[in-house]
């Protein structure tokens, strides 16, 4: 059973000596419950293997399913990227910061362990200063995979999340309730075309009105 520290942020806020307290423990191997513009998530420093693998078995997700994770800013993507697709621009533009998660070419030093098929990496920039901040103080990726067991709903009650991760996690970031609705829509840069592989709260008109003008 791990102490699970419970930190209380204003999810609209900066938040700056939490944010310097959680990029610190998951710098150190932790892993933290954390609110998103959608639902919570689990987060760990997406360059840490143990920490990664704990994700999963905490989740109960299957090893072949890679987990996406959040950038800072559109450096932190061009780090972690290979290349840009041509349509990057034009949906990074219009969506981010936002919940449109993109996969694309991973750049030759993204661990493997982080890859999906093909050596592809899923990322977003999220809405929310505090979160952005966060990945910027801990100079990596941060896993975002959700809160919850795989295959089971997603998570937008932090009582729900406690009651789920409590004694799991190191940390639980507690920012009220998370928005909820849909998860984050996915798109699928690395293809000869662009490719929605799940429609959530970008609506896939609104991506092929982008793509198709």
């Amino acid at each position: 059973m791990i102490k699970t520290r419970v930190i209380r942020i204003n999810p609209l806020g900066e938040n700056a000596l939490e944010v310097g307290e959680i990029a610190a423990a998951l710098l150190g191997g932790a892993i933290a419950a954390y609110p998103t513009e959608t639902f919570y998530a689990l987060g760990a420093a997406a360059f840490s293997k143990k920490a990664v693998e704990r994700i999963y078995r905490l989740k109960k997700r299957d090893a072949s399913k890679p987990l996406s994770v959040i950038s800072s800013d559109l450096d932190m993507v061009r780090e972690i990227s290979a290349s840009l697709p041509p349509s990057f621009m034009a949906l990074a533009g219009e969506f981010w910061p936002g919940p449109l998660t993109l996969v694309l070419p991973a750049a030759a030093g993204v661990p493997e362990f982080l890859l999906g098929p093909g050596r592809t990496i899923a990322v977003r920039i999220p809405p929310l200063p505090w979160l952005r901040a966060l990945v910027r103080e801990t100079g990596e990726p941060v896993t975002a995979t959700s809160a919850n067991l795989s295959g089971e709903r997603e998570l937008a009650d932090p009582a729900e999340v406690s009651a789920l991760f409590n004694g799991k996690v190191e940390l639980i970031v507690a920012g009220g309730p998370a928005p909820g609705g849909l998860p984050s829509t996915i798109v699928d840069l690395t293809a000869d075309r662009p490719r929605i592989l799940r429609e959530g709260k970008i609506p896939a008109g609104r991506i092929q009105a982008i793509l198709h003008p």
